[in-house]
């Protein structure tokens, strides 16, 4: 490289180069350099440069010595004599050169070798990484990408459940013992009504199985008062003789800690999938090129992983030239038939909205009665109808996100969309269904929380406190109920449903079961649930700090479930697609949940009153209100500029700071997006180039063969 910018400042040299090579002035690239130059500098004079990648195999003297730079390329790539190439490798210099490039390199090779090494020990430790290649190996990139996103999640949601046991459980469990000094979160009953206070707690009596089955499941009874849920942790501080514990402050510190490491983890792996989509959707005929001829991995000795392989090189390929067929159709459409496809289109939509219309109201109504009917039901015996009233929200949600998608899946079929683009667009609507699921039924808790009866005893409290003694406990156990009853639903269709279709059609000879056919493993639906059930998870943790922890058991459960019914009940979808562009997906459709689940907990913190019966925040009037009291206790200056740094005086310029930054950051995207477009017009021209001198040597070979043949006649 210093050899090509010496080449470029100085014009004797290169053209004593062309001088020496007249062919070069011949090349394409060369001459499109020339018309260039002449359109930008029609002022200057021009000066003959030839393209740098021509020079760099070539050997730059020093002046007044013949002694070749360090950095030169191979003897053999010079273009001078034998003579001077054997002066040049007797030369001490290039000897030496010659041995520290020697070192240099077998340094290089050792420490690539123990890097790989390393990595692949690192790798081996990975979890399910047999499993999931057996999968690709079988089915494809594209469901091998739905089990590492299961993957992902359980160890995010295992992260996220050691952050809240470190901050929020393990300090409640050490105040149990004589070490420490406990200060419990009570009120003074001057500053609130008496009757906000009262929380009144299970009944410790004899228990029936049947009732024990319906606290379990329910997280009433014996769960509510544990470490589960939110109004076990009554403890204010913390301290001893070394150290001082704010729990409710740790407890908003380790909610904001989770979001923004979900955040952050999610956005940093989404970003990764871009760049492989951008990449290999840039160019399609680059990519069947890499699958076809790069693709094959040579380190494979064992026949298992070489059909593993084989068999998913194809699955890929299957799946291009699939998409490729259907935007040639799509392409190919007159103005007649485009516009018959999006009257359909509007007609379709409008029935799309109907059936959410009627999802959403239905979960409004089932949530309103089963409120009411927990107040009132006190018959321990009836436990069919009790554990059924318990869980008709969650029946209700989870049969409109069992019954919509199906239905979104038969009308997207009339809408005649290109696979990818198909796939991508019913999975927003069944997320945009599940997750819209969960706000109707915040909302419709909410509703009844902040309303009063109508003797307007809960006025003082701020909400509801006789239907909702402590609400942040009630809402902890709908989230803890959707997320069991969420895994009780997916083992049964797998137990129930797969496994017995997959006995009928594989034993049963009678032609309908044999049209009927294997499950199909539909990865946009299973995504669903996936997403559906960590939004759950991000919202409830709030309210129950262990739920990531049930979330990490259950996820592990799942994967287990859809392996072995993938393996054995299911078969690949018949609308395969590439996982270069799901992986990013996936994510992106993960990251909408996850601002979604920010508003209800935004709402929770800054908006409704905490209850005053329970939990870490009953001396603040919301929960917000630990933040400022905390900053209060702060030193006068460093309390100054906390609050400074929160008033619009900073924060006008810091947005102005910002979008400056964000500007730089698109212009300097700009500038390299250029830059990639000039090597790819090098390469281009590289290659014109090679064209160009394949067709001169053929034509200069020819027509000495031609003169020879001449000379031969003529010397006859």
């Amino acid at each position: 490289m210093q050899w090509d910018r010496s080449l470029s400042s100085k014009g004797r040299s290169t053209g004593f180069f062309l001088s020496l090579n007249p062919l070069l002035r011949e090349l394409p690239s060369y001459q499109s350099l020339i018309r260039r130059t002449s359109t930008g500098r029609s002022s200057t004079k021009r000066k003959s440069i030839a393209p740098s990648y021509l020079f760099t195999s070539l050997t730059h003297r020093r002046a007044g010595s013949d002694v070749c730079e360090p950095n030169i390329g191979p003897l053999r790539e010079m273009p001078v004599s034998i003579e001077e190439k054997k002066r040049i490798r007797a030369s001490p210099d290039y000897q030496t050169y010659m041995l520290t490039k020697y070192d240099q390199g077998r340094l290089f090779r050792k420490k690539a070798r123990f890097v790989q090494t390393v990595k692949e020990r690192l790798s081996s430790l990975c979890l399910w990484k047999k499993d999931i290649h057996d999968i690709e190996g079988k089915f494809g990139t594209g469901i091998r990408s739905y089990f590492s996103f299961l993957r992902f999640l359980v160890l995010l949601n295992f992260v996220i459940f050691l952050l809240m046991f470190a901050l929020v459980t393990l300090p409640t469990i050490i105040s149990k013992t004589r070490f420490v000094n406990t200060t419990y979160a009570d009120i003074p009953s001057s500053v609130v009504a008496q009757e906000c206070t009262v929380y009144e707690q299970p009944k410790t009596k004899l228990v029936l199985f049947y009732s024990y089955v319906i606290n379990l499941f329910s997280g009433t009874g014996f769960l509510e008062q544990t470490y589960l849920f939110y109004g076990f942790y009554r403890i204010d501080h913390l301290s001893s003789d070394h150290f001082h514990y704010n729990l409710s402050l740790a407890y908003f510190m380790a909610t904001c800690f989770y979001i923004l490491l979900s955040l952050f983890w999610v956005v940093k792996r989404a970003v990764e999938g871009f760049k492989q989509s951008f990449i290999r959707s840039e160019d399609r005929f680059q990519s069947f090129c890499n699958k076809i001829f790069a693709g094959w991995d040579f380190c494979i000795t064992d026949q298992h992983a070489a059909e593993l392989k084989h068999s998913s090189l194809q699955y890929e390929l299957k799946t291009d030239l699939n998409e490729e067929r259907i935007k040639q159709k799509i392409a190919d459409r007159t103005k007649k038939e485009k516009f018959r496809i999006y009257l359909l289109r509007v007609f379709l939509n409008l029935v799309v909205v109907m059936i959410l219309v009627t999802c959403f109201y239905c979960i409004y109504r089932t949530t309103v009665y089963s409120q009411r009917a927990h107040k009132i039901a006190d018959n321990v015996e009836a436990f069919t109808s009790d554990l059924i009233i318990e869980y008709l929200p969650s029946i209700v949600i989870t049969a409109a996100n069992f019954i919509t998608p199906r239905l979104f899946e038969c009308i997207i079929q009339f809408e005649d969309y290109s696979p990818a683009f198909e796939i991508k667009f019913m999975l927003i609507r069944s997320v945009f269904v599940r997750l819209a699921n969960i706000i109707v039924l915040l909302v419709s808790l909410w509703s009844q929380i902040t309303t009063c009866t109508g003797d307007d005893e809960c006025k003082p409290c701020g909400y509801n406190n006789k239907l909702y003694p402590c609400w942040e406990t009630r809402i902890g156990q709908e989230m803890y109920k959707l997320m069991i009853f969420d895994l009780i639903i997916i083992s049964s269709v797998a137990l129930f449903v797969e496994f017995p279709r997959k006995l009928i059609v594989t034993y049963c000879t009678w032609a309908p079961f044999k049209w009927w056919g294997q499950q199909q493993f539909s990865v946009p639906q299973n995504v669903l649930e996936i997403v559906y059930g960590q939004t759950i998870c991000w919202i409830g943790t709030f309210y129950s700090p262990l739920l990531p922890g049930i979330a990490t058991i259950k996820y592990f459960i799942i994967f287990y479930i859809k392996k072995i019914s993938l393996m054995n009940n299911c078969r690949p979808s018949t609308r395969p697609f590439r996982a270069s562009s799901s992986n990013f997906f996936f994510l992106a459709v993960l990251l909408i949940g996850l601002p979604l689940a920010c508003v209800p907990i935004a709402f929770s913190v800054g908006v409704i009153k905490s209850s005053k019966s329970c939990g870490p925040f009953v001396k603040y009037n919301i929960s917000w209100h630990v933040i400022p009291a905390t900053i209060d206790h702060f030193p006068n200056g460093f309390n100054k500029l906390l609050y400074g740094l929160a008033s619009e005086a900073f924060a006008v310029p810091f947005f102005l700071f910002v979008c400056l930054i964000l500007f730089y950051l698109v212009a300097l995207a700009g500038a390299h997006k250029r830059v990639v477009d000039q090597l790819r017009e090098q390469l281009a021209m590289q290659s014109r180039d090679k064209q160009y001198l394949i067709k001169k040597l053929t034509r200069d070979s020819l027509l000495l063969k031609k003169r020879s043949t001449t000379s031969t006649i003529q010397e006859n």
